[in-house]
C-alpha cells in the first residue's frame, strides 16, 4: 500500500455519457478518493442537466456532499456537442457521431483548465471510458498515464478486442457470418454466434456506433492499464488471458460503500419511492421488471410482456420509462391495462434500483441484462429472467442463464414473444422448484462477489495494486505551465 507521506496521485475520471456508465464511474470515483486519490470527474453538461432535473437540490456538483465529508473530488462539466434539449433517445445515431467526432475538443479544452487552474497535487492519471475514442491522444498530449476503464464484464471486453480473430474465421463482419461455435478467443470457453454482443451479429458495419468499438478497441491497445468492474472468481480464464496482453484489474463490483443509496446523485430520472407498496406484499412475492436506461423494447413486445405479467398473477412494479418504445409514444401498454392488474402491480418512471431488489418482498427480476442490473441481482440474491435488447446484454445472457445457470429466458431461442411463454416462465422462476434451484445457487454467486470486496478478497487486493501501481509510476511528476506532465527519476 501507499505510505501515508507519500504524494498521492490525482486522476481525471471521464465516464461515457450514458446513464450505466456514469454510475460505475462515480463509485470508482468515491473508491479512489477514499483511498488518498486526489479527483476530477468530468460529466457532460448534458447528463449535469438530466441528473440535476431530477433531484434539483444538487445544484452544480453532484460531488458537494461526498467532499463535505473529506474526499477529494472536483467536479467539472463539458459540452458533448449538442443542444441540451436535444433528444438524444429519439437521434441515437446523430448522439454518437457528436461523441465520435466532436467531444474530444471540449476534453481536451476542459482538462487544459484543470490543470492551469493547480488545485491541489498535479494531474498525472486519466480514467476514461473504453467506449472513447480519444484517450491515448489526450494522455499522450498531456502527458497523463493512459488507465481505460471498463464498465462491461471481461468476456465483452475480449470478445470486441479481439475482433480481428472474429473476422479472420469468418464470424463478424461478412453478410453471411459463419454460424458455427466460436473456440479460438483466448481465455474464452466455446461461445456461439447468437451471444455475441449485437454489434457483433450485425452484417452492416458501416454505423457510427461501429466506426466508435473499431477505433475505441484500437485506441485501448494504447492505454497503460485496464480497470474492469468484475470479479476474478466469475471470470477467471479471460482475465488471466487478458493479462498476458497489458495489466488488467477485475475490480468489481463497484457498488456504493455498504450497498446502500449514493450520496452522489447519479439518476437521470426522478425516482420514485415504492417501498410502502413493496412493505404490503409477501415475503418473495414480486417480480420486479426494468429494461435499464437506454435501450428500447418494440411495442409488441412491451404489449406481450404486458399480458404475460397480467396472465401470470404475480405481483409486479414494472419500471417503464416514458420513452421505453420511443419518445413519441409515451403510453404504449394496453389499453385498460392498469385497471386489469389493481393492486397487483405498480408502474414507475424510475426507481432506485438497488432498494427495490434488496426489498424481502422481491423474488424475481425481468432485466434486459445490462451488467449493472445482473451484478445487482447478483447481490441481492434475485434470480432472472432475460430478456436482452441490445449491445452486450446477450452476451450477458449467456453467463446468467447458460454459465451461472441464475436464471433463464423470458423466451426460448429468441422466437417471437408470446404473453403465455412470458407468464409461464415468469411462474416458473416466482413459484417453481426451478425459481428455488436459481436461488440456491444464487447464494453461491453472490458469495462469490461478497468474498471478493473483503480486505483479503480478490477485488480489494486486486485496486490496491492498481493504486500502487499508479502511485510507482506517478512519483515526482510535475505538471509544466503548457500542461505537460514531466516524470523525473
Amino acid at each position: 500500500m501507499v505510505k501515508p507521506h507519500e504524494q498521492q496521485p490525482h486522476a481525471l475520471i471521464i465516464p461515457y455519457p450514458l446513464q450505466g456508465h456514469v454510475i460505475p464511474a462515480v463509485h470508482l470515483a468515491i473508491k479512489l478518493a477514499s483511498k488518498g486519490f486526489t479527483i476530477s470527474f468530468i460529466n457532460t453538461q448534458f447528463i449535469h442537466h438530466q441528473i440535476s432535473k431530477s433531484q434539483p437540490d444538487i445544484g452544480d456538483d453532484i460531488f458537494s456532499v461526498a467532499r463535505k465529508s473529506g474526499l477529494n473530488i472536483h467536479y467539472y462539466t463539458v459540452s458533448d456537442g449538442l443542444p441540451l434539449d436535444f433528444d438524444r433517445s429519439l437521434n441515437h445515431d446523430q448522439f454518437m457521431a457528436s461523441l465520435l467526432h466532436v467531444l474530444s475538443a471540449h476534453v481536451e479544452e476542459g482538462v487544459r483548465k484543470i490543470i492551469k487552474s493547480n488545485s491541489g497535487p498535479p494531474l498525472n492519471c486519466l480514467i476514461a471510458d473504453t467506449f472513447f475514442v480519444w484517450p491515448s491522444m489526450i494522455a499522450e498530449k498531456f502527458g497523463l498515464l493512459n488507465v481505460s476503464f471498463w464498465t462491461e464484464p471481461a468476456l465483452v471486453y475480449t470478445l470486441y478486442y479481439h475482433m480481428d480473430l472474429l473476422r479472420k474465421n469468418g464470424h463478424f463482419g461478412f453478410h453471411d457470418n459463419r454460424e458455427d461455435t466460436i473456440d479460438y478467443i483466448p481465455g474464452v470457453a466455446a461461445i456461439e454466434p447468437r451471444d455475441l454482443m449485437s454489434y457483433l451479429q450485425e452484417t452492416d458495419i458501416s454505423t457510427v456506433v461501429h466506426q466508435i468499438i473499431f477505433k475505441a478497441f484500437q485506441d485501448v491497445q494504447k492505454a497503460d492499464l485496464v480497470l474492469c468492474n468484475t470479479v476474478q472468481e466469475l471470470e477467471p480464464n479471460i482475465i488471466s488471458a487478458l493479462q498476458l496482453e497489458k495489466p488488467f484489474y477485475a475490480i468489481g463490483p463497484i457498488f456504493p460503500s455498504g450497498f446502500t443509496k449514493s450520496s452522489v446523485a447519479t439518476s437521470l430520472w426522478p425516482e420514485s419511492d415504492c417501498s410502502n407498496w413493496l412493505d404490503s406484499k409477501p415475503h418473495g412475492s414480486v417480480l420486479y421488471v426494468s429494461f435499464g436506461s437506454y435501450a428500447h423494447v418494440s411495442k409488441h413486445d412491451l404489449i406481450e410482456i404486458a399480458n404475460g405479467l397480467l396472465l401470470s398473477k404475480v405481483n409486479f412494479v414494472w419500471v417503464l420509462r416514458p420513452d421505453i418504445v420511443s419518445s413519441d409514444d409515451t403510453d404504449p401498454l394496453p389499453v385498460g391495462f392498469m385497471k386489469e392488474c389493481g393492486d397487483r402491480g405498480m408502474i414507475l418512471p424510475w426507481c432506485r434500483q438497488i432498494e427495490v431488489l434488496s426489498h424481502q418482498a422481491v423474488g424475481g427480476f425481468l432485466t434486459h441484462c445490462g451488467w449493472n442490473s445482473i451484478l445487482e441481482s447478483i447481490w441481492c440474491g434475485v434470480p432472472m429472467l432475460c430478456f436482452p435488447l441490445l449491445t452486450d446484454q446477450f452476451t450477458n445472457r449467456k453467463s446468467v442463464a447458460d454459465d451461472w445457470k441464475i436464471g433463464i429466458d423470458v423466451i426460448t431461442n429468441r422466437k417471437s414473444v408470446t404473453r403465455a411463454k412470458v407468464a409461464e416462465n415468469i411462474n416458473l422462476v416466482m413459484n417453481g422448484e426451478l425459481g428455488n434451484k436459481f436461488r440456491s445457487r444464487m447464494k453461491e454467486v453472490k458469495k462469490t462477489l461478497k468474498d471478493a470486496m473483503v480486505d483479503v478478497g480478490s477485488s480489494e487486493k486486486n485496486i490496491n495494486s492498481f493504486i500502487q501501481e499508479i502511485h510507482n509510476r506517478c512519483v515526482g511528476t510535475s505538471v509544466k505551465p503548457n500542461g505537460i506532465c514531466n516524470q523525473h527519476v
